[in-house]
Order: C-alpha cells, then structure tokens, then sequence
C-alpha cells in the first residue's frame, strides 16, 4: 500500500480467503472503470503495481484481480477499486 492506494482486507473475507481491496485516493471522476480518461492513466497503473508488490510482500502464488464495473457486474460500492483474491483454486470463468 501507497499513500496513493490504500489497502484493506474486508471483515470477514468474502470471496477468497485472501480478499484485498485496493482504493485509490485519486478517484474523482471514477465511480467506475468505464468513466475513467487518460487523466487516470496514472491511478490505474499505479493501483496494479501496488496490487504486484502486496502479492510480492505476501508471498502469494496466484492470484486473481478484480474491478466491478456497473450493478450488472456486482458493484455495490460506487468509486473505483480493485479486489485482489487469493487462497484457493479460482475456477473460469468467474461466477
């Protein structure tokens, strides 16, 4: 995590039993992925480079990232963030 893009582990764990959620500080404009511009190139990047380092930092093997993009998709939280889930087997497709 980054001054730019903390990071939480919701309670309990939903999905995985690793489930990590990226939120980036800088998110005006960016209730979703689909409305974001090239002014968020740089989040967007730097949210998955922080997404690679906790994996590092944690060890982890594999792992699965996650953006909800719209009620249809699953989101229920309406600013942009990413969900990192790791711990067991992730089947495809997701769902």
């Amino acid at each position: 995590p980054t001054p730019h893009t903390p990071s939480r582990s919701p309670s309990p764990p939903q999905q995985a039993p690793t489930h990590i959620v990226f939120i980036p500080k800088q998110r005006e404009g960016m209730t979703q992925l689909r409305f974001s511009s090239e002014d968020h190139e740089g989040t967007l990047g730097h949210i998955l480079a922080v997404a690679g380092k906790v994996a590092r930092e944690k060890n982890l093997r594999g792992y699965r990232l996650v953006i909800n993009d719209g009620k249809e998709a699953g989101q229920t939280v309406f600013h942009l963030h990413m969900h990192l889930l790791s711990g067991r087997h992730l089947s495809w497709p997701p769902g």
